[in-house]
């Protein structure tokens, strides 16, 4: 690895909140020491970086740390914007929408998905809660291509990774679903080398082993 000093962004490959960091960092071809790690292992050096404890954490060289997974897409996408992930959508708008995704949609994915930890009673009333949010990007994306407008943008790459996590719950209850925009949507994600990029397995950090450069290259994979 280079002797510059690279942000260091610690991460969990299946981490929703995770993989959007990594989406946003990708397509702003700013690049990262990637330090993959374990949930049920968490290395020393990732607990005191953060109080937290939880991923993404981005540690800045200038000693800056942003342990929210939105702030490290507004970091990145802040430095460097080439795919427009920000043009179509205003700041109340971005505000509003991450507030219901990662409040209200993100409770009730949580307790329908790993409804064991919770209460198993409610997991269908959970379902029904986060159907209803989906149900509404459905019709947004019914009278245009993403829900920024023509071109996916960070409202589309914030919550496809929580869209994804919903369906992997039960995927043949989901893909039964009258959402066809949706689903056309979060497939073409699936498919796409963005997505396929961002989940490159690695070996979890250590002291020894070191960090990743992320992403390998900064040109933009078609």
């Amino acid at each position: 690895m280079s002797d510059k000093p690279y942000p260091i962004l610690w991460s969990f490959r299946r981490c929703p909140y995770a993989m959007r960091a990594r989406l946003a960092i990708q397509s702003s071809q700013q690049q990262v020491e990637l330090r993959e790690i374990l949930l049920r292992d968490k290395p020393d050096a990732f607990k005191e970086a953060s109080a937290k404890a939880t991923v993404p954490v981005l540690q800045l060289p200038d000693g800056t740390v942003l342990d929210e997974s939105r702030d490290i897409m507004m970091w990145a996408l802040g430095r460097a914007d080439p795919e427009g992930w920000l043009g179509n959508v205003s700041d109340q708008d971005c505000n509003l929408f991450f507030e219901r995704l990662d409040g209200p949609f993100k409770h009730h994915l949580d307790r329908y998905k790993y409804a064991s930890r919770f209460d198993a009673e409610e997991a269908l009333q959970h379902r029904a809660n986060g159907a209803a949010f989906i149900t509404e990007l459905d019709a947004q994306l019914s009278v245009q291509p993403s829900l920024c407008g023509d071109e996916l943008g960070v409202l589309d790459y914030a919550s496809l990774p929580f869209i994804r996590q919903f369906r992997i719950a039960d995927p043949e209850w989901f893909d039964a679903q009258n959402w066809p925009y949706l689903h056309k949507w979060l497939q073409s994600f699936l498919a796409s080398t963005d997505f396929q990029s961002v989940m490159k397995k690695y070996l979890p950090w250590s002291e020894d082993a070191g960090g990743q450069i992320f992403p390998t290259s900064i040109s933009k994979v078609d």
